[in-house]
């Protein structure tokens, strides 16, 4: 389909959205401000650049091997950029502490800010803002399967070291981007079976934490980040809902939530609105798990257009959205693409509904026509609209992105091999 044939959809979709009372440009032009942060470990499946030979572990696992993932931090900048010019809208980069630039080896607590100078020069050039995450897992201090709850107080004081490192890290980079950077922790601590007690790791925990947040760090906002369990701790994970709600109630941090962190009947969508009352902000890690919390690509199914509605029918601005998928068994570049225009795509969803409307229809108990207006948005021609969000933002409509790709993965992607 050629431009004008787009712009004909467009305007026959605009006036079919404008008789239920909503402006579609006005909600092209509230997307292109919601920024999504792209995770950079989908790049090159959770290695790093540490040791290209270490084994990952806690509980993170990237299956497959197709060719071409990124060995160094200048490959996956240029695999972000081809992603980046895939998707429409300005966005972000989530970036884990194991991504630095360093001309030597460097173990976990040897990075220091000025090893992400580039990736900063990069995100100046791009306009793109960048989150942190301290990396607390692929390492032998972590092999107990305990960092800032282990009973050993070496191996807290060590990842104590690197959360700590982290944060000055996250603070260096908001400060010289004038933007200021999330940095959100997760530890895989746990039990594959069931402990006696519960209690202690989670009091090491939140003495660890405590310790770790001591300083307000400018340029810096703190996230913590739950899960209900993982490879290797599937009875007892330490940083529980529970635990870090309570946390970031009490300490007034951001609190992560993960849609691949919870039971398959749970949905994430359900706790945003409760959560939003007692946090200044949540950060949401936008995933698909498919039987456990196995990060599937991003698919814009039921539960991703529950979680982008409740974003977009309470405050977004209080809401950061970032991914978290990694599959190595398609082209990485794809993935980035096709799981980061879900997301984009279920915002949209969300922006074009009447609004207004439902509210009064609720208010009033009008329960019927609620529902008659929710099932009729599922056939509006929703596709014209986000064709035309693609060409105004510069990006490929349709297959077109897969085109980019295959000619990408032929020209660049190959040639690694």
């Amino acid at each position: 389909m050629n431009e004008q044939h787009i712009s004909q959809a467009y305007a026959l979709a605009k006036q079919r959205y404008a008789d239920l009372g909503v402006d579609t440009d006005a909600a092209l032009a509230t997307l292109a401000t919601i920024p999504i942060s792209v995770h950079c470990w989908q790049g090159d499946d959770v290695v790093g650049f540490e040791d290209p030979n270490r084994a990952v572990s806690g509980g993170i696992m990237a299956t497959g091997n197709y060719p071409g993932k990124a060995r160094n931090a200048d490959e996956l900048r240029q695999d972000l950029d081809m992603a980046y010019s895939l998707i429409p809208g300005t966005h972000r980069l989530n970036l884990h502490a194991i991504y630095g630039d360093s001309d030597q080896p460097l173990d976990r607590n040897d990075w220091r800010p000025e090893n992400f100078d580039r990736w900063i020069d990069w995100a100046i050039e791009n306009d793109h803002g960048i989150d942190f995450n301290p990396t607390c897992f692929s390492h032998p201090m972590a092999d107990s399967g305990f960092t800032l709850a282990s009973l050993d107080e070496g191996v807290r004081e060590f990842w104590i070291e690197h959360c700590k490192l982290s944060r000055e890290i996250g603070g260096y980079i908001g400060r010289k981007l004038a933007n200021p950077c999330i940095t959100n922790l997760w530890i895989p601590d746990g039990y594959k079976d069931t402990p006696v007690d519960r209690l202690r790791h989670r009091a090491m925990l939140k003495e660890s934490l405590d310790t770790v947040f001591a300083e307000t760090i400018d340029g810096n906002k703190d996230a913590v980040e739950c899960k209900l369990f993982g490879l290797g701790s599937e009875s007892y994970v330490v940083g529980s809902h529970e635990f870090y709600m309570g946390y970031a109630v009490q300490n007034q941090t951001l609190l992560t939530l993960d849609a691949g962190h919870f039971h398959p009947t749970e949905t994430i969508a359900d706790k945003l609105s409760s959560m939003l009352l007692y946090v200044p902000e949540v950060l949401l890690h936008v995933s698909r798990g498919v039987r456990w919390d196995s990060d599937h690509v991003v698919t814009l199914s039921d539960d991703l257009q529950a979680i982008t509605q409740e974003i977009i029918r309470h405050d977004h601005r209080r809401v950061h959205i970032g991914l978290d998928f990694f599959d190595a068994s398609i082209n990485r570049v794809a993935a980035w693409a096709i799981g980061t225009r879900n997301t984009v795509k279920g915002l949209l969803m969300a922006l074009l509904e009447p609004a207004a409307l439902l509210r009064q229809y609720e208010m009033n108990s009008d329960f019927t026509s609620r529902l008659a207006i929710l099932e009729e948005l599922k056939t509006m021609p929703f596709a014209a609209v986000w064709d035309q969000y693609c060409i105004q933002q510069g990006v490929p409509v349709g297959m077109g992105m897969l085109k980019s790709v295959m000619q990408y993965e032929q020209d660049v992607l190959n040639m690694r091999n």
